[in-house]
């Protein structure tokens, strides 16, 4: 969704910290539930780094006071960030994934669904299990966070929640787009944000026009990165053009030697080797999916299936390894909220990283279907996936 996250984002984290603060929940239940909160968040809103951003300024404090243990909180903070990421049908990382390997969104949504899921459970119960520590028991500070929060926030799940339905009922994501603005738009009017929050144009003193609002902050919001994969796509086709993609490919295919197994670990590897050297999750996975769809076409392996290998390890070690975007954007997030709140801990990115359950069990959960077959299918005669004993 392009409203901007100052408008939308934080209203909506407003709504979700009210639920937080419901039925008084303490330390590893409080961290449970904003797991819980934090992926229903990041698949509404199709972006991890906002869900890190906005959940780190609230639900992280919170949190903490009320007995979570801040390692353990922050990574359930990072995890919820993994699930939508790769699950969202309007996250750029699915995106990406989909259309790299010619694929649907809506298809690969569903057929994803159950590798996330399968990770999501046991991340919840470990979340739940590790996740108390020593209450601070601030009053002052928990009722300031409380008047922080309101469930006025949550109607603007509404226009998120048609995307999703709209999306997976077979429309196209252009068209499920811009019906979601619409009712963005609609629903903020109707909670009273002026219009000029929006989109708000008007002459400056030098007499030149001006267009400002939280539309145009959510575009520009991508243009430095537009820039960045425009460099990424260009390279790729150099390294099409010179013949350097093939000579790749066949390396690797050589390896392979026409066993499907050895292909989805080799784009398992090959994916989480670019992750390695390309911190933002999106642009890695840019930088991967040539070399995925081209050994998976060779192998018969059909397109959803490549895509899950692709976006499920990016979205995983984007928010994993230490050096990478939203483990650095968690941190720089909690240190603000610590300049606000002085007895908030800092907790580093080497430490919280053993603890994203969701973004490990994802890693896990592909390793496995990989090594034993689990959801392989292969084209048929038609384009059409097929099980294995139908080829």
């Amino acid at each position: 969704m392009v409203l901007g996250r100052d408008v939308c984002h934080s209203s909506i984290c407003r709504g979700a910290g009210w639920l937080g603060f419901q039925k008084g929940l303490q330390g590893g239940a409080f961290v449970g539930v904003t797991f819980l909160l934090s992926a229903v968040f990041a698949t509404a809103v199709g972006t991890g780094y906002g869900t890190v951003a906005t959940f780190g300024v609230l639900m992280y404090p919170a949190g903490v006071i009320l007995g979570a243990d801040p390692v353990i909180l922050l990574a359930a903070i990072l995890s919820g960030a993994v699930f939508g990421d790769n699950l969202a049908p309007v996250s750029d990382t699915t995106i990406v994934s989909a259309t790299s390997q010619e694929a649907d969104v809506p298809g690969v949504v569903r057929s994803r669904f159950k590798y996330s899921i399968t990770a999501a459970v046991p991340a919840l119960i470990l979340f739940v299990i590790f996740g108390g520590g020593e209450s601070l028991g601030n009053a002052q500070v928990i009722t300031e966070l409380q008047q922080e929060v309101s469930a006025d926030g949550l109607l603007l799940l509404l226009p998120f929640a048609l995307v999703l339905f709209l999306a997976l009922s077979g429309h196209h994501l252009l068209t499920s787009l811009t019906w979601g603005i619409v009712a963005s738009i609609v629903v903020m009017g109707l909670a009273g944000t002026p219009l000029t929050e929006i989109i708000h144009i008007y002459q400056n003193d030098a007499g030149d026009a001006v267009i400002e609002g939280a539309l145009m902050e959510g575009i520009g919001g991508y243009f430095n990165m537009a820039i960045l994969i425009l460099f990424i796509l260009a390279a790729a086709h150099l390294m099409e053009v010179a013949g350097t993609m093939d000579t790749i490919k066949n390396f690797f295919l050589g390896i392979i030697n026409n066993v499907v197994r050895r292909a989805e670990l080799t784009m398992f590897g090959i994916v989480a080797f670019l992750n390695v050297f390309i911190t933002i999750n999106t642009v890695a996975e840019i930088a991967a999916a040539p070399f995925v769809r081209k050994i998976g076409k060779e192998m018969n392996i059909p397109p959803y299936r490549r895509a899950n290998f692709l976006d499920t390890v990016t979205s995983s070690l984007g928010y994993i390894f230490p050096w990478s975007g939203g483990v650095l954007l968690a941190w720089a997030t909690i240190q603000g909220a610590a300049d606000d709140y002085d007895f908030l801990p800092v907790v580093s990115p080497t430490e919280v990283f053993p603890f994203v359950f969701q973004g490990w069990g994802l890693l896990i959960v592909m390793l496995i279907a990989a090594l034993t077959g689990w959801g392989l299918r292969y084209n048929g005669k038609n384009g059409e996936e097929v099980k294995p004993k139908d080829v």
